[in-house]
């Protein structure tokens, strides 16, 4: 009887995780058909289309970070220089095989996997001597990472000629190239790369990162993941590899991050690796995307990404008022998410539904 009671709540609690992940999918894909519908329509402004990419864009980001803070249960501040790998990994492939006859899409879907790659080796490549630190100290070693990375891409000159491939941390006279092509130019950075990142491309893209994520966190190797979080000391004593399953996720994160930094290339014409593109407060940001979305809480992540990224451009007409508002929504989405009162009466709504649809099941 008990075993028949245990398999019948793990397929409740299946079912229940298959339905939260189906939500999750069709609120994206809602979306992107109700801004399609208006698209068409013409009824979108020119600033909203312009925002269309960054915000799958910002979403990713904050999903792929969710599963280092809130999954992990470890704090990076560098999540923007996996960013950056991506960016100019991708954009130096794609300006290599701009004048080559392959098609486009598969230039571009080819840049993806090489910026998602290269951002992956850099995220495996750190994490193996960062992950054995907790607490502040992996987040200032992460946050000095970012930092790293930009100012490394920053003093970089690389071109390619008849001979190969030429780099220089001096100037592009540096190079010693017998004609050929500059590719990266140290801080003008990468300029001329096709503008192929799409709003779709960019949807499916945070299909695919949720796929990843979601699928992660509820198979045995995401329970090990959050084993780890909760109590680090219990996990290893059951023969957890600690290092082995927090570099899993660290790596996992910054390839779906290296992704995001393929779309943020291909969306621009000239490519640097400023402050305000790959910094420091990049990597803030997208932090308080997780927060206010909750932490551990993917969907939430999404939401707060599109909403706080949309909300200063929607506010721009109301000069004197728009940062005002924008900290009161901030401070409204932190209680909404972190207050044990709100989240209890979240809780016993959810439940509410639950009980009906569980109604509904059983009188059909």
């Amino acid at each position: 009887m008990k075993m028949k009671t245990t398999s019948m709540s793990m397929s409740t609690a299946k079912a229940k995780t298959f339905r939260s992940n189906m939500i999750t999918y069709g609120m994206v894909i809602l979306a992107y058909i109700i801004v399609e519908i208006f698209l068409n329509a013409g009824q979108v402004s020119s600033l909203i289309k312009g925002l269309l990419v960054p915000l799958t864009i910002y979403s990713i980001m904050a999903v792929s970070l969710n599963l280092v803070v809130g999954i992990s249960g470890e704090l990076s501040l560098g999540h923007a220089g996996f960013m950056c790998v991506g960016a100019f990994a991708s954009a130096t492939w794609t300006m290599l095989m701009k004048s080559s006859a392959m098609p486009p899409l598969l230039r571009f879907i080819i840049a993806i996997l090489i910026g998602a790659t290269a951002a992956a080796v850099f995220g495996f490549l750190i994490g193996i001597p960062v992950l054995r630190l907790k607490g502040d100290y992996l987040a200032i070693v992460t946050l000095a990472f970012g930092e790293i990375i930009k100012n490394i891409i920053n003093a970089l000159y690389f071109g390619i000629d008849d001979h190969g491939a030429h780099f220089s941390l001096k100037d592009s006279l540096s190079l010693g190239m017998d004609g050929g092509t500059v590719i990266i130019k140290g801080a003008q950075g990468i300029t001329g790369t096709p503008k192929q990142a799409t709003f779709t491309i960019g949807v499916i893209l945070l299909l695919v990162a949720l796929f990843v994520v979601l699928n992660l966190i509820n198979s045995r190797t995401g329970r090990a993941i959050m084993a780890i979080r909760d109590n680090r000391i219990a996990a290893e004593s059951i023969g957890l590899n600690v290092t082995r399953y927090k570099l899993m996720a660290f790596t996992i994160s910054a390839a779906i991050a290296g992704a995001a930094g393929v779309l943020y290339a291909h969306n621009l014409s000239s490519l640097q690796a400023l402050p305000k593109n790959f910094g420091y407060n990049q990597s803030i940001m997208i932090l308080v995307f997780v927060v206010m979305g909750g932490i551990g809480n993917v969907r939430g992540s999404v939401i707060a990404a599109v909403i706080l990224t949309l909300l200063p451009e929607v506010l721009r007409g109301l000069n004197d008022y728009r940062m005002l508002m924008y900290a009161i929504v901030l401070i409204l989405m932190m209680l909404f998410t972190s207050a044990p009162s709100l989240i209890a009466l979240r809780q016993q709504i959810m439940a509410r539904f639950g009980k009906k649809s569980d109604e509904g099941k059983e009188t059909t």
